[in-house]
């Protein structure tokens, strides 16, 4: 069973120009459609491209298959060059991001309607971030297995303990402790200045996941419920139907065919549910992702606390993916009791103080009834996990899982060696504490290191197909729509869609 556990990732990058600036150019014509091709689409802008692999019970193949990707997109994108950190370049003036854009489809205008309300919402500089999403899930066969129930009850429990010990990954993986001022320009902040143009906090480990990211005060007023897919699929339903006075004022369109968002409920749609990870299911065309669950259950976990590692050409090594294998079946395996009002509210401060203050020495964190320093309870979790280290090494071979799990113990000790230290420190020793200028040099140290490496003619033609293909397919979407977008929507967005 450990040698079928089965994993994809999806990285997020902006396209950026060789000096830093936001790319302002369309998404390239030679990467295919972003509506359709299954590799290489966009997320919020038409510059925020985001790569997708296949699914893969091996870690190696996984990277390796992300790896050929980038090469790719580094053929057809000219001289521009993917950033590799997870907050943005220096950013234009709001009104200059392009809103991405998927064609003429009733589901490709949705698609860009839904981005256009996530601007009225939120503003445009936020959705600018970019992170990483792991997608795991455990062979079918292993459900039979003594102490695991079916799909849905151990995901949920799995999903429970998760949010639990969200702030070890952000804490161990965060690598966003720094930002330029762009990105802040005309909110509020507690951000200090580093150097001109650049803002941080000093114990910060993600940035992205904390009071600037990807956080609204809309949200925070949600306590959804992870003890079941009933009481989950509930606490949804309601803020997906259920108009909101703030969002009624935006309206729905401005003219005949202006749309300025898809709805005005909390939720436009599943999507807009801003959480560390998420219970996932593959749709099928026209499906709404909460009907899906309700329908067949659980197919897989998407976490998404990950920011991009800055380090590494890919956004993330294999030793993180592994150590993510090993936290996620500690989440599996450990007992996973009911969450309460008050542990949600818990789980939300917890992930607040390791997002700012993670490097902090003595940070306490919020325990049942107490509090308890975050190196105690990470030093506790990760002793949890060497029996799974140790079981996956044993299935795999070798020691690699017990080394990336030893990393983490190490950096509980001594926060020194986390990404988010090791940004500041190169910031300062390098680049005149520019986040700026860390930012870019990696990107084209990154860009280069992609560039040189050989991609099999095959591989390359392979890519050029499925650009060619998604384009097709775009065409016949929107050859075949026969009604007017408006019925679509209202059709897509109606209470029967969630439910049958």
């Amino acid at each position: 069973m450990l040698r079928s556990l089965r994993r994809g990732i999806e990285k997020e990058s902006l396209r950026v120009q060789a000096d830093g600036a936001l790319a302002l150019t369309p998404h390239p014509a030679a990467l295919g459609s972003a509506l359709k091709h299954p590799h290489i689409t966009t997320d919020f802008s038409e510059a925020l491209i985001e790569l997708v692999t296949g699914v893969h019970t091996g870690v190696e193949a996984c990277l390796e298959e992300m790896k050929r990707i980038h090469q790719f997109v580094y053929r057809h994108i000219g001289d521009e060059v993917l950033w590799g950190a997870s907050m943005p370049c220096s950013l234009p003036d709001e009104n200059a991001i392009p809103i991405a854009r998927y064609g003429d489809s009733n589901v490709g205008r949705a698609k860009t309607v839904y981005r256009i309300g996530l601007s009225h919402r939120y503003g445009k500089r936020m959705q600018m971030i970019a992170g990483l999403h792991y997608n795991f899930s455990l062979p079918e066969a292993a459900w039979a297995l003594a102490g695991l129930g079916g799909p849905n009850e151990s995901y949920f429990a799995l999903i429970r303990n998760f949010r639990r010990h969200a702030w070890l990954l952000l804490y161990l993986f965060g690598a966003s402790p720094a930002v330029c001022a762009s990105f802040v320009e005309g909110r509020k902040h507690e951000l200090r200045e580093l150097a001109p143009g650049t803002l941080y906090l000093p114990h910060a480990t993600s940035l992205r996941m904390g009071r600037l990211g990807y956080l609204s005060e809309a949200q925070d007023s949600l306590a959804v419920s992870y003890n079941s897919l009933e009481s989950y699929t509930t606490s949804l339903d309601d803020v997906l139907t259920r108009p909101y006075p703030p969002y009624e004022a935006i309206g729905i369109r401005d003219g005949a065919d202006n749309y300025r968002q898809l709805s005005t409920s909390l939720l436009q749609i599943e999507n807009e549910f801003y959480s560390t990870i998420r219970p996932k299911r593959v749709i099928r065309p026209g499906e709404r992702p909460l009907h899906a669950l309700r329908e067949r259950g659980v197919e897989y976990v998407e976490v998404r606390a990950m920011d991009l590692d800055p380090f590494s050409p890919i956004g993330i090594t294999a030793e993180t993916v592994r150590f993510l294998d090993i936290f996620l079946l500690h989440c599996l395996l450990t007992e996973s009791p009911p969450d309460t009002l008050q542990e949600i509210e818990a789980i939300g401060r917890n992930k607040q103080r390791a997002a700012a203050r993670g490097r902090e020495p003595g940070l306490r964190l919020d325990r049942g009834s107490r509090t308890v320093e975050l190196r105690e309870w990470g030093g506790q979790v990760l002793a949890e996990c060497e029996p799974i280290a140790k079981a996956l090494d044993a299935a795999h071979g070798g020691v690699a899982y017990r080394e990336a799990l030893a990393a983490a113990v190490r950096a509980v000790d001594d926060p020194a060696p986390l990404p988010s230290a090791r940004v500041l420190s190169e910031m300062q020793q390098s680049y005149g504490s520019s986040y700026a200028g860390f930012a870019l040099a990696r990107s084209l140290e990154h860009a280069k290191t992609l560039r040189s490496e050989p991609l099999s003619a095959e591989v390359d033609a392979r890519f050029a197909r499925m650009a060619k293909d998604s384009i097709k397919k775009q065409r016949e979407i929107e050859a075949s729509d026969k009604i007017p977008f408006e019925t679509y929507r209202q059709r897509y967005l109606s209470h029967e869609s969630l439910r049958t």
